[in-house]
């Protein structure tokens, strides 16, 4: 059975990262089909918006969608085309894994972390105004159903993936209101889900022990301003964002995405590490029920990073993007 997968190059690397992912999907013969779709500095270039109604509608219809890293266009008068995607399609839950893998120089070999973040309220709201000429304010927005749906999600993916332990974490002592809100509906969903060990913990604490213990945290949810900061965290444990794969889900669609940005000075040249859009791949592939199929890649992914020969700069070796693709695909069994 065929299944249709929008498909978005993004800006700088993207082309390149995105292109190795579709050819190691490719590999597989297990049925994907491509329709392109636009946004970013491309689509602004084309359609005078970065996030154009043909790419809403390819993915609503679609359902699911694998993106390269798009360009904010900053003092160009536009949003975040991130963000515009999220608000657009109502993702409200970004998920991202911060795994380690052998051959990956990293002081925490026993990391394997999901960061699940609320992705639409917070600050990243981008209401904000003027107090004067010498101030500003921003507002914190947190909902009750924003909360729970993003919790609830964050349940949901812990036990599909037989994950035994969830924290909340906030700054609730402090921001009693909004945080404390995302605490206390944190506390009523856990109810129903007695099987996963319930924590929680204040950012800051969590922070500290990150670089402490990383190993005795599991999934960690939080709300949007958090989980963006604390996911960038556990990518550095790992080795960085190049290994880091991410997704954006909604009640019926999800996007896949690579977690690191367009970076436009490497762009055409085939030199960036693709690995984190071919692992982004792979939760596209574990979300679409090919389970076997994801692991295939996952694992073929470990390989090539373990024997350490064909691998791109940032790892120690000298292989191009492109290379390292078609190194995983021989992997793949």
């Amino acid at each position: 059975m065929k299944k249709q997968v929008t498909l978005i190059p993004g800006d700088g690397i993207g082309p390149e990262v995105v292109e190795s992912a579709k050819i190691v999907v490719d590999a597989l013969n297990i049925g994907i089909e491509w329709e392109y779709a636009e946004a970013g500095q491309a689509a602004v270039e084309k359609y005078g918006e970065p996030v154009p109604e043909t790419t809403i509608q390819s993915i609503k219809k679609n359902k699911i969608a694998l993106k390269g890293p798009l360009t904010n266009l900053v003092g160009a008068g536009f949003p975040s085309p991130n963000v515009m995607l999220r608000k657009k399609l109502d993702l409200y839950a970004n998920i991202r894994h911060a795994r380690y893998f052998q051959g990956v120089r990293s002081f925490y070999p026993e990391v394997d972390l999901i960061i699940v973040r609320e992705n639409i309220e917070d600050t990243y709201g981008g209401v904000e105004q003027k107090v004067g000429e010498d101030a500003a304010v921003a507002l914190k927005f947190i909902t009750r159903k924003g909360t729970e749906r993003v919790v609830r999600k964050a349940f949901e993916y812990a036990f599909a993936l037989g994950r035994r332990k969830l924290t909340v974490s906030v700054k609730a002592n402090i921001l009693k209101l909004t945080d404390g809100l995302f605490l206390k509906t944190a506390r009523e969903i856990a109810k129903e889900y007695p099987e996963i060990e319930f924590d929680e913990t204040i950012i800051d604490a969590l922070c500290m022990k990150l670089v402490q213990k990383p190993e005795e945290y599991d999934v960690i949810v939080m709300p949007n301003v958090y989980g963006d900061l604390i996911a960038d965290l556990a990518a550095g444990l790992v080795g960085g964002l190049g290994l880091g794969p991410g997704s954006n889900y909604g009640d019926e669609i999800a996007v896949f995405e690579s977690v690191h940005g367009s970076a436009p000075k490497y762009a055409g040249l085939d030199k960036v590490n693709p690995t984190a859009m071919i692992l982004s791949s792979a939760l596209m592939l574990r979300h679409l029920h090919f389970k076997e199929a994801a692991e295939n890649v996952e694992n073929a992914v470990g390989e090539v990073i373990r024997e350490n020969r064909t691998v791109t700069y940032d790892l120690g070796g000298s292989a191009t993007t492109s290379e390292m693709a078609k190194a995983i695909i021989k992997k793949l069994k």
